[in-house]
């Protein structure tokens, strides 16, 4: 398969028109860091000092803060701790609208095109593994367009039915899945749906060479890590931003479907749950989501892990992307 690149002249060309060429054998892939790991593992913090240190700017690789308001309940990174360095995929979709990892590989790809045309270093940072893996591996997605009278049905239940209902449709695919996660569920009976089962994804000439620095510790220490920043984000406001989004259209419904803090606080806000045991269920759903997190990452081999609480992480991860970039 063709490998290609865009040539710088296109910014000279009319909005919209773009020219693509062969990129000839014997030139190399444009380099990408890729920062990964778990939930409140610290990834953001690694990636801005990156990007500090090798003049980068940073792809966000989460299937949720790519939504408009959904800022505190996602962790999503502030301005001050962006310390001037340019962020991509933060707040550019409509959270009453599904936004598909088709969108994302779209959105990253034309991101990394330009981080690329300024030169400087494009760093991926994120925990939705399945985004990051379709973005740096080249997957090729099923063709399937969204069925929206599908998608309204299925909406209207929760996550075990809507597993059960895939389970039935695709028992192989089944085995895999995340049978927690509403909205890859329900993508996955449309696709289903359609084609009969959900065919395995294939991997295309991968468009970058990457390097990828896993950040994990150990399970006491990342639980106590979830609920600190956890307090923090209650305490800082995000009950009262989950009410804000539902005053402004954001149903109850969709907003469970957007998961974890935001499927908690819907449960709170709408009288289906009780505020004592909101934190503690939400923790234990957060920690149970960074395990399956790990298991993802765990299967990627090429992934360097460090363990940010000992004082050599970031020295070491400056090291090996030194290393990378100079290669």
């Amino acid at each position: 398969m063709a490998e290609w690149y865009t040539r710088s002249t296109q910014n000279r060309l009319p909005k919209g028109l773009r020219v693509r060429v062969p990129l000839p054998a014997q030139m190399k892939k444009a380099k990408v860091i890729v920062i990964l790991g778990p939930t409140s593992s610290g990834k953001t913090a690694l990636s801005i000092a990156l990007a500090q240190k090798f003049n980068g700017e940073v792809v966000s690789a989460d299937s949720r803060q790519v939504y408009r308001g959904l800022t505190l309940g996602t962790g999503k990174v502030t301005k001050k701790e962006m310390a001037g360095i340019p962020h991509h995929l933060l707040d550019v979709a409509n959270p009453k609208k599904v936004f598909s990892v088709a969108e994302y590989k779209e959105h990253a790809e034309r991101a990394i095109e330009g981080i690329l045309s300024r030169g400087k270093v494009p760093i991926v940072c994120g925990g939705t593994g399945f985004y990051i893996d379709t973005l740096i591996n080249g997957t090729e997605l099923p063709d399937v367009p969204p069925n929206k009278p599908l998608r309204a049905k299925l909406e209207t239940k929760d996550a075990p039915a809507l597993f059960q209902i895939f389970k039935k449709l695709d028992p192989i695919r089944a085995t895999t899945i995340d049978n927690n996660n509403p909205v890859r569920l329900i993508r996955a009976i449309e696709i289903a749906t359609a084609l009969g089962n959900v065919p395995k994804l294939k991997k295309a000439n991968p468009p970058y060479e990457t390097l990828k620095l896993g950040l994990d510790m150990g399970d006491e220490t990342l639980k106590k890590r979830i609920v600190v920043r956890l307090t923090e984000r209650v305490k800082k406001g995000m009950l009262r931003e989950a009410k804000t989004l539902h005053e402004a259209g954001l149903s109850w419904r969709r907003m469970r479907a957007l998961g974890l803090e935001y499927r908690h606080m819907a449960d709170l806000l709408s009288g289906k749950s009780e505020r004592k045991e909101f934190k503690q269920k939400l923790a234990a759903d957060i920690w149970q989501y960074a395990r399956r997190q790990r298991q993802w990452f765990k299967r990627d081999t090429a992934i360097i892990w460090l363990n940010p609480t000992q004082k050599t992480a970031t020295k070491d991860a400056v090291t090996f992307a030194k290393k990378f970039l100079a290669m």
